[in-house]
């Protein structure tokens, strides 16, 4: 049987007050109306009951009695529920009982409104509706005990108790759904930015990679034709090679090092961190991808300037995969690569004069990636052939106004 939870209190000293506290506190506070019924204040007649079952001082007994119940049912809500909802019901019997009443008040019934509502906060909806239906069911069952007594009964009062109690499970259950409903945005929200970091880790590699790939196999190709011809060109273009290789490693591991240290809050194990790459190395990216035979030219529009991390690392991917998709699916031996530099926006055009491919015929994620990288930007992308032939990339990612 599930364990009811603290009820949800606004003030965090009050959450801890475990929710027995609660039903005994209530309960004393109602059995202080009964203790003045029970006695005899100047100026009052004495108080007699109507029937046998029982006469003073059996007034007492019975409220002891409901008490030691109510105290008893408040002790062990939080592990047996049900069990202490019936508990709490017959305490509220007994002192119906000591009052000689002819229903159920609201003050002998009020703990066991309160251990509904937590019941019905923090414990399956079966488990909250047979406590109330056992709590319904003690009020029924006393007015009908009564009228086979041939005593009277106080029909609305017995009415409005009970709709106290369906109140009382009402507000717990909307509090159960809320947490729950809470939960759920929380597990979707965590999901979303699991999801989130997994397409970026995935876009850098791909963009860092493809881009290496391919130089690698430039230069391997022309090692190969002209190893036996030119042995010093195949010999640099092995060093390129290697070089390209080094690269690629270097940042394979410091990328699996950040997030080994993100997910472990350590430092990397002394690894050096190397800032992340931006426009800053568009002529490096250039230098390297003429040496391996496709010419990269760069030009540059406007005061260049300092630019926020994520814009700046999203030209330069978009640049680098781009002139990429040039060197594997272009089949030319030269791209033009353009920057403008604006005071609200920075545009990017990568173009070339190859066959109009550009990573369009190999199911790969470039394009997608591209296309992620800015929308998460809130720019504006497009990629596609050109009516004069060739391919067109180009992408404008605005400028946040506090950095321009």
């Amino acid at each position: 049987m599930p364990a009811a939870p603290t009820l949800p209190l606004p003030l965090p000293l009050l959450r801890r007050v475990p929710p027995g506290a609660w039903t005994a506190l209530t309960w004393c506070a109602s059995t202080v109306y009964a203790c003045v019924v029970l006695v005899t204040t100047p100026g009052e007649g004495t108080v007699v009951p109507d029937h046998g079952l029982m006469r003073p001082p059996g007034n007492w007994a019975y409220l002891a009695v409901a008490t030691a119940f109510a105290l008893a049912g408040s002790a062990v809500l939080r592990r047996f529920p049900l069990p202490a909802v019936g508990l709490l019901l017959l305490g509220s019997l007994c002192g119906a009982m000591a009052l000689n009443s002819m229903e159920i008040n609201f003050l002998q019934f009020l703990a066991v409104d309160v251990a509904l509502c937590v019941i019905a906060a923090g414990s399956s909806r079966r488990s909250s509706l047979t406590a109330l239906a056992m709590a319904i069911a003690l009020v029924t069952g006393y007015a009908v005990v009564r009228l086979l007594l041939g005593y009277g009964i106080g029909t609305s009062t017995d009415i409005a108790v009970c709709l106290t109690a369906v109140v009382a499970w009402f507000i717990g259950h909307s509090g159960h759904e809320a947490r729950e409903h809470a939960e759920q945005v929380r597990a979707q929200a965590a999901a979303a930015a699991v999801n989130g970091e997994r397409l970026r880790i995935a876009r850098e590699l791909h963009d860092m990679v493809a881009h290496s790939i391919g130089i690698i196999a430039l230069q391997a190709g022309a090692a190969r034709r002209v190893i036996d011809t030119q042995p010093d060109r195949a010999r640099t273009a092995l060093s390129e090679v290697e070089t390209a290789g080094r690269e690629t490693l270097s940042g394979l591991r410091r990328m699996l090092v950040a997030l080994r240290a993100a997910d472990s809050d350590e430092p990397g194990e002394g690894a050096p961190r190397h800032p992340a790459p931006g426009l800053a190395d568009v002529d490096r990216l250039a230098a390297a991808t003429t040496a391996a035979g496709v010419r990269v030219d760069v030009r540059w529009q406007g005061e260049r300037r300092a630019l926020p991390p994520e814009i700046d690392l999203s030209a330069f991917r978009i640049i680098q995969e781009s002139v990429t998709n040039v060197v594997r699916h272009a089949g030319t031996a030269s791209c033009q690569v353009s920057i403008a530099c604006q005071d609200e926006e920075l545009s990017i055009e990568v173009v070339d004069t190859g066959r109009g491919e550009g990573a369009t015929g190999g199911g790969g994620f470039g394009l997608a990636g591209m296309r992620e990288r800015v929308t998460l930007l809130h720019g504006d992308f497009s990629a596609g052939r050109r009516p004069g032939g060739g391919f067109r990339v180009a992408a404008r990612l605005p400028v946040p106004e506090a950095v321009r």
